[in-house]
């Protein structure tokens, strides 16, 4: 599986993202569906863009009982999107069981990552509020570990993690990295980043971008830069 750089789409609503997708004539980006534009709009908004003929990585990260997160991970793959997501801290368990629930009757399902630590956290952080007390790398190692054990896909991660991952996992375990800025953008409320360029040289299969492309003056630009610099 190749390399992609999935666009963020975290806008309010339907027109706002739509305006936005319609600014790309020839590519067809790979999307980000996140909670904001979800629960603005609801299934219908994966549909059209889905449509429209984009892939979509349908960010929800759920996070809750073993059979409820089944029978919403049942739901969602009735949508026909092409990656979903949840949190490794639920439990190996939990995913196993959402991994069941993704499953179609023919046996196809999205591919299901698991979020091990968010991009936002930072060491300091993980100890003195989730009052974890192991390094930060050895707790995504550990929840990847334990994603791969449960048959997910990959996990989301650190772009600074995902050559670790690849080691503990293997090289088909994918490497799902937001926290990847250009060399000359603000980092806003990361605390774990890199570019694109050397996101693709530690070994990241997909980057999400957003504000640097959403918010760029010219995003087509943005995406077409970001693309070079980590697809090559």
């Amino acid at each position: 599986m190749g390399r992609d750089v999935i666009v963020a789409c975290d806008f309010p609503g339907k027109e706002e993202v739509l305006r936005f997708l319609d600014r790309f004539p020839e590519e067809k980006p790979y999307v980000k569906i996140g909670m904001e534009l979800f629960y603005a709009e609801g299934p219908a908004i994966v549909r059209e863009i889905k449509a429209r003929g984009h892939r979509i990585f349908l960010d929800l990260k759920l996070h809750d009982i073993p059979n409820t997160v089944k029978s919403a991970m049942a739901v969602l793959s009735r949508l026909d999107v092409d990656m979903v997501n949840l949190h490794a801290a639920g439990t190996a368990a939990m995913m196993t069981a959402a991994l069941e629930g993704l499953t179609r009757p023919d046996g196809t399902r999205p591919l299901l990552i698991a979020v091990t630590q968010l991009t936002s956290t930072s060491e300091e952080r993980m100890r003195g509020e989730l009052l974890i007390d192991r390094p930060l790398d050895e707790v995504v190692m550990a929840y990847a570990k334990n994603a791969a054990q449960a048959g997910l896909d990959g996990v989301v991660c650190s772009p600074l993690e995902a050559a670790k991952v690849h080691d503990a996992c293997g090289s088909a375990f994918l490497t799902v990295t937001p926290g990847v800025r250009f060399a000359d953008s603000d980092v806003g409320d990361q605390a774990r980043v890199t570019t694109p360029e050397r996101a693709r040289e530690i070994g990241s299969d997909y980057i999400v971008v957003g504000r640097p492309i959403t918010r760029a003056e010219d995003p087509v630009a943005a995406y077409r830069r970001c693309v070079r610099e980590f697809v090559g």
